[in-house]
């Protein structure tokens, strides 16, 4: 495991009471938020690539031409 050094200013270190005032340590609470952080910035890059193909005419007709083969595939 590595070490990383952050500075902190008055804002971080209310937030970091916070997190700490019922136990955890300065350090998990660091490595929370960073993984936090990380999944949220997944979720959001998921989230605009399944809104783009959403909106992509092209993909929305390809998708629409898909459903009704399967369709006449289940009429069979």
């Amino acid at each position: 495991m590595s070490t990383l050094t952050i500075r902190t200013d008055a804002e971080v270190e209310r937030a970091l009471q916070s997190l700490t005032s019922e136990g955890q340590s300065r350090s998990e609470a660091a490595r929370n938020a960073i993984l936090e952080t990380e999944r949220a910035h997944r979720r959001a890059r998921l989230r605009a690539e399944a809104e783009s193909l959403r909106d992509d005419p092209d993909d929305v007709a390809a998708s629409r031409e898909l459903a009704a083969e399967m369709d006449a595939i289940r009429a069979w």
